[in-house]
């Protein structure tokens, strides 16, 4: 047997704890940030992303959450996207915080050498795009409304 065209396909849980080893360090300049929600989850399923917003945009200052959900076919298919915190972008829908697939080429296209890394930093780069750059955001609204069901502040922050 000859070795044409086999590769070696790593595992989920490899991956996925690759992607963990590589978020608990930090990534590049520090404005993109996730870890896992749980620790003691064995499918490591729920992460959080983080997103501090580009200079010379409506979202500079903004730090952004997001969760992610990495299904059981990941990553040969995307996870899941949403932003916790309101924002007013094209591929985000205003209801629900979701980025929508067919709206954000990334997961449109997803190739299994995607990583929640390359999300983050796709959606940092789409805050930055002529068309989402200079948006109006969503008011903060009361801080009682702005809190999801653990406290969490669902605006942006800036500091």
């Amino acid at each position: 047997m000859g070795s044409e065209g086999s590769c070696v396909v790593v595992p989920r849980s490899f991956r996925l704890l690759e992607e963990l080893e590589r978020g608990e360090k930090g990534i590049g300049d520090g404005t993109v940030s996730y870890g896992m929600d749980d620790a003691d989850d064995i499918y490591m399923q729920s992460w959080t992303g983080t997103i501090i917003g580009p200079p010379n945009t409506v979202h500079e200052g903004c730090i952004y959450q997001l969760k992610l959900f990495c299904g059981k076919d990941y990553p040969d298919n995307p996870p899941s996207v949403r932003f916790q915190t309101r924002i007013n972008m094209t591929c985000v829908n205003q209801e629900t915080g979701v980025v929508e697939p067919s709206l954000f080429p990334m997961l449109a296209n997803w190739q299994r050498e995607y990583t929640m890394e390359d999300i983050l930093t796709q959606l940092k780069k789409e805050m930055m795009s002529p068309q989402n750059r200079k948006l109006a955001q969503p008011p903060e609204g009361n801080e009682e409304a702005g809190l999801d069901q653990k406290g969490l502040p669902l605006k942006c922050c800036i500091f």
